[in-house]
């Protein structure tokens, strides 16, 4: 008798906690997800013309800015443009004459738009003179 009697304060206690819940009681809420980052941009340097190759790649995040080795210059750079690498204005410099191709790669978001950048330079000076700091991934 005594188990029966166990079983039943148990059940009893049970159906009490359930009813709690459906009369109103309102469940913990869960914690707000971290936001997706408004602006970033993954960007990859590979040696050679293919633009399927393995490189060297970072993550850009700029608020704040990490994950590159110059991220503050190079979000400030990204940012001049809104996004459009294409439009990275080219500093005047002597670079050599050297035919050693270095195609670079950028993808990922910026102001809410979708970037999809690649261009191949003869070498990583006309690479530097035209992007900046944005591909400088060796710091």
């Amino acid at each position: 008798m005594k188990h029966t009697t166990t079983a039943k304060a148990v059940r009893a206690g049970l159906l009490a906690a359930a009813a709690l819940l459906l009369a109103g009681a309102t469940p913990a809420q869960a914690t707000p997800r971290e936001s997706v980052p408004a602006n970033w941009l993954y960007l990859t340097v590979t040696q050679g013309e293919s633009r399927s190759a393995a490189g060297r790649g970072t993550l850009l995040l700029c608020r704040p800015p990490s994950g590159h080795p110059r991220a503050a210059e190079a979000c400030a750079q990204v940012d001049a443009v809104d996004g459009d690498l294409g439009g990275l204005q080219a500093r005047t410099v002597f670079c050599p004459m050297i035919y050693e191709p270095v195609t670079v790669q950028a993808r990922g978001k910026w102001n809410g738009q979708r970037v999809a950048y690649t261009e191949t330079f003869s070498n990583a000076c006309e690479m530097e003179a035209r992007t900046g700091a944005v591909f400088a991934l060796d710091g």
